[in-house]
């Protein structure tokens, strides 16, 4: 019974709400709190002097305009017009075309002949199949015809007073 009691004093509803309103507490301390931190912060360093800085107020990329004057390929680049240089483009996006044009032009020759090849392999496996089903045919003919003669053989035989002990097949 004692140790009832002590388990019911764990889940006291007051204590309950004591450690929820602590851990909500923390939370929200934990979510505010590092901004207003940041804040005073930064309202601190509003406080400190100036800094001295030598600054020029023209903002631009310091690249040099001269880089690549001594590669003569650079410089010949540099002096086309964009005419020049979009045709230039389109002649090579047509010679990627043209490449791939081909390539795929020989993939298709390659399974046009592989497609050819399974064909006929199927055309003779169906030829091998009809002469099959003909040997079949004329074989089942020909058990017919033999059991029809054996059939009058025996009839023959037991008319001139054959007596059959046993028999064969079935």
């Amino acid at each position: 019974m004692a140790h009832y009691q002590s388990d019911r004093r764990l889940c006291n509803p007051g204590v309950l709400r004591l450690i929820v309103f602590l851990m909500g507490l923390f939370l929200v301390g934990y979510i505010v709190g590092p901004p207003l931190f940041w804040h005073s912060k930064a309202a601190s360093k509003a406080s400190c002097p100036s800094c001295a800085c030598d600054c020029s107020s023209d903002i631009t990329l310091s690249l040099p305009l001269d880089c690549g004057k001594d590669d003569p390929e650079m410089s010949d680049e540099m002096k086309k017009d964009i005419v020049t240089l979009l045709s230039e483009e389109i002649n090579l996006q047509r010679n990627v075309s043209n490449d791939s044009l081909d390539r795929t032009k020989a993939l298709i020759i390659d399974a046009k002949k592989t497609s050819s090849h399974y064909q006929k392999e199927a055309e003779k496996c169906n030829a091998g199949m009809e002469t099959c089903e003909e040997a079949r045919e004329k074989a089942e003919a020909a058990v017919s015809e033999e059991r029809k003669l054996s059939a009058l053989w025996e009839k023959c035989a037991r008319e001139n007073g054959w007596l059959e002990k046993r028999r064969f097949r079935s």
